[in-house]
Protein backbone atom coordinates (compact mmCIF):
# COMPACT_ATOMS: atom_id res chain seq x y z
CA UNK A 1 0.00 0.00 0.00
CA UNK A 2 3.05 2.40 0.73
CA UNK A 3 4.43 1.76 -2.48
CA UNK A 4 1.41 2.39 -4.42
CA UNK A 5 0.41 5.71 -2.35
CA UNK A 6 4.13 6.83 -3.56
CA UNK A 7 3.33 5.92 -7.07
CA UNK A 8 0.37 7.90 -7.25
CA UNK A 9 1.66 10.81 -5.26
CA UNK A 10 4.79 10.75 -7.45
CA UNK A 11 3.27 10.41 -10.92
CA UNK A 12 0.72 13.19 -9.72
CA UNK A 13 3.57 15.71 -9.35
CA UNK A 14 5.33 14.73 -12.63
CA UNK A 15 2.02 15.06 -14.08
CA UNK A 16 1.64 18.63 -12.73
CA UNK A 17 5.66 19.85 -13.09
CA UNK A 18 4.91 18.34 -17.12
CA UNK A 19 1.79 20.90 -17.36
CA UNK A 20 3.38 23.97 -15.81
CA UNK A 21 6.22 23.70 -18.05
CA UNK A 22 4.52 22.95 -21.10
CA UNK A 23 2.40 25.98 -20.45
CA UNK A 24 5.45 28.25 -19.45
CA UNK A 25 7.19 27.16 -22.96
CA UNK A 26 3.91 28.20 -24.82
CA UNK A 27 4.69 32.01 -23.64
CA UNK A 28 8.48 31.86 -25.14
CA UNK A 29 7.79 31.64 -28.00
CA UNK A 30 7.52 35.18 -28.70
CA UNK A 31 11.03 35.46 -27.58
CA UNK A 32 11.72 32.41 -29.52
CA UNK A 33 11.18 34.54 -32.98
CA UNK A 34 11.90 37.39 -31.71
CA UNK A 35 15.88 35.74 -31.99
CA UNK A 36 15.17 35.31 -35.51
CA UNK A 37 15.22 39.01 -36.12
CA UNK A 38 17.42 39.78 -38.99
CA UNK A 39 18.57 38.50 -42.44
CA UNK A 40 18.33 35.17 -43.49
CA UNK A 41 19.62 33.15 -46.79
CA UNK A 42 18.36 30.03 -47.86
CA UNK A 43 16.29 27.70 -49.97
CA UNK A 44 12.57 26.77 -50.47
CA UNK A 45 11.64 23.07 -51.78
CA UNK A 46 8.82 22.25 -52.37
CA UNK A 47 6.28 19.24 -54.06
CA UNK A 48 4.90 20.28 -57.35
CA UNK A 49 2.02 18.38 -56.79
CA UNK A 50 1.41 17.95 -60.85
CA UNK A 51 4.63 16.16 -61.19
CA UNK A 52 5.03 14.55 -57.79
CA UNK A 53 8.84 16.18 -58.02
CA UNK A 54 10.32 18.36 -55.42
CA UNK A 55 11.68 21.49 -56.81
CA UNK A 56 14.45 23.62 -55.18
CA UNK A 57 15.03 27.87 -55.75
CA UNK A 58 17.29 29.95 -53.35
CA UNK A 59 14.81 32.12 -51.03
CA UNK A 60 15.49 34.77 -48.70
CA UNK A 61 13.74 36.07 -45.60
CA UNK A 62 13.81 39.09 -43.59
CA UNK A 63 12.42 38.71 -40.00
CA UNK A 64 10.74 42.29 -37.81
CA UNK A 65 8.62 42.35 -34.74
CA UNK A 66 6.26 44.58 -34.86
CA UNK A 67 7.15 47.08 -31.92
CA UNK A 68 6.98 45.04 -28.63
CA UNK A 69 3.93 43.05 -29.81
CA UNK A 70 3.76 39.14 -30.55
CA UNK A 71 3.43 40.23 -33.83
CA UNK A 72 6.46 39.59 -37.00
CA UNK A 73 6.77 40.69 -40.49
CA UNK A 74 8.24 37.91 -42.55
CA UNK A 75 9.77 39.49 -45.95
CA UNK A 76 9.72 36.46 -48.22
CA UNK A 77 12.59 37.19 -50.97
CA UNK A 78 12.67 35.10 -54.05
CA UNK A 79 16.15 36.32 -55.90
CA UNK A 80 15.34 34.65 -59.25
CA UNK A 81 11.58 34.67 -59.17
CA UNK A 82 10.84 38.33 -57.68
CA UNK A 83 7.54 38.33 -58.71
CA UNK A 84 6.33 36.03 -55.72
CA UNK A 85 8.36 38.38 -53.22
CA UNK A 86 5.80 38.79 -50.69
CA UNK A 87 4.97 39.51 -46.99
CA UNK A 88 3.42 37.83 -44.26
CA UNK A 89 2.49 38.60 -41.03
CA UNK A 90 2.40 36.09 -37.96
CA UNK A 91 0.35 36.90 -34.44
CA UNK A 92 1.34 34.52 -31.57
CA UNK A 93 -1.43 34.47 -28.77
CA UNK A 94 -0.91 36.32 -25.69
CA UNK A 95 -0.56 32.80 -23.93
CA UNK A 96 1.53 31.23 -26.86
CA UNK A 97 -1.43 28.51 -27.74
CA UNK A 98 -1.56 30.01 -31.10
CA UNK A 99 0.54 30.66 -34.14
CA UNK A 100 -1.91 32.75 -36.44
CA UNK A 101 -5.11 30.25 -35.92
CA UNK A 102 -2.69 26.91 -35.84
CA UNK A 103 -2.94 25.64 -32.49
CA UNK A 104 0.52 24.57 -30.91
CA UNK A 105 1.01 21.49 -30.12
CA UNK A 106 4.28 21.06 -28.61
CA UNK A 107 7.58 23.25 -28.11
CA UNK A 108 10.62 21.54 -26.90
CA UNK A 109 14.43 22.04 -26.99
CA UNK A 110 15.93 19.37 -29.34
CA UNK A 111 19.31 17.76 -27.69
CA UNK A 112 21.70 19.82 -30.38
CA UNK A 113 20.43 22.99 -28.69
CA UNK A 114 17.34 24.04 -31.71
CA UNK A 115 13.84 24.59 -30.32
CA UNK A 116 11.65 22.99 -32.46
CA UNK A 117 7.66 24.24 -32.57
CA UNK A 118 5.10 22.46 -34.27
CA UNK A 119 1.69 23.73 -34.94
CA UNK A 120 -1.40 22.35 -36.61
CA UNK A 121 -4.68 23.25 -38.35
CA UNK A 122 -7.74 21.87 -40.64
CA UNK A 123 -7.71 23.50 -43.80
CA UNK A 124 -7.18 22.44 -47.56
CA UNK A 125 -4.21 21.94 -49.80
CA UNK A 126 -3.98 20.60 -53.22
CA UNK A 127 -4.57 20.96 -56.73
CA UNK A 128 -7.73 19.99 -55.87
CA UNK A 129 -8.28 21.87 -52.78
CA UNK A 130 -8.87 18.70 -50.40
CA UNK A 131 -9.77 18.90 -46.67
CA UNK A 132 -6.26 18.22 -44.53
CA UNK A 133 -4.64 18.43 -41.84
CA UNK A 134 -1.80 20.85 -41.72
CA UNK A 135 0.87 20.92 -40.02
CA UNK A 136 3.89 23.63 -39.18
CA UNK A 137 7.27 22.70 -37.74
CA UNK A 138 9.61 25.92 -37.10
CA UNK A 139 13.15 24.92 -35.91
CA UNK A 140 14.78 27.62 -34.94
CA UNK A 141 18.83 28.45 -34.10
CA UNK A 142 21.36 31.36 -33.45
CA UNK A 143 22.49 30.67 -37.00
CA UNK A 144 19.63 28.26 -38.64
CA UNK A 145 16.18 28.58 -39.32
CA UNK A 146 13.75 26.17 -41.00
CA UNK A 147 9.87 26.42 -41.42
CA UNK A 148 8.23 22.96 -42.72
CA UNK A 149 4.65 22.33 -44.21
CA UNK A 150 3.70 18.63 -43.83
CA UNK A 151 -0.07 17.69 -44.98
CA UNK A 152 -2.46 14.81 -44.21
CA UNK A 153 -5.44 14.25 -46.53
CA UNK A 154 -8.55 13.72 -44.43
CA UNK A 155 -9.22 9.56 -44.60
CA UNK A 156 -5.58 9.37 -45.42
CA UNK A 157 -2.76 8.25 -42.65
CA UNK A 158 0.54 9.14 -44.94
CA UNK A 159 1.83 12.54 -44.32
CA UNK A 160 3.64 14.24 -47.34
CA UNK A 161 6.03 17.36 -47.08
CA UNK A 162 4.90 19.90 -49.06
CA UNK A 163 7.45 22.28 -48.81
CA UNK A 164 10.45 23.60 -46.40
CA UNK A 165 12.17 26.84 -46.15
CA UNK A 166 15.98 26.41 -44.85
CA UNK A 167 17.85 29.43 -44.29
CA UNK A 168 20.88 30.48 -42.57
CA UNK A 169 21.52 33.93 -40.83
CA UNK A 170 23.27 36.60 -42.97
CA UNK A 171 26.21 38.35 -40.54
CA UNK A 172 25.16 41.49 -39.20
CA UNK A 173 26.32 44.27 -41.37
Amino acid sequence: MEKARFYLTFSITLLITTICNAQSNYKTIPKDFEKLSGSWQGSLTYLDYSSGKPYTMPADIEIKRINKTNKFVFLNIYPKEASANSIDTITISTDGKYIDKELVKSRQKLANGLIEIITEELGKDGNDNKRATIRHTYTLGKTSFNKRKDVQFVGETKWIKRHEYSYTKKPSS
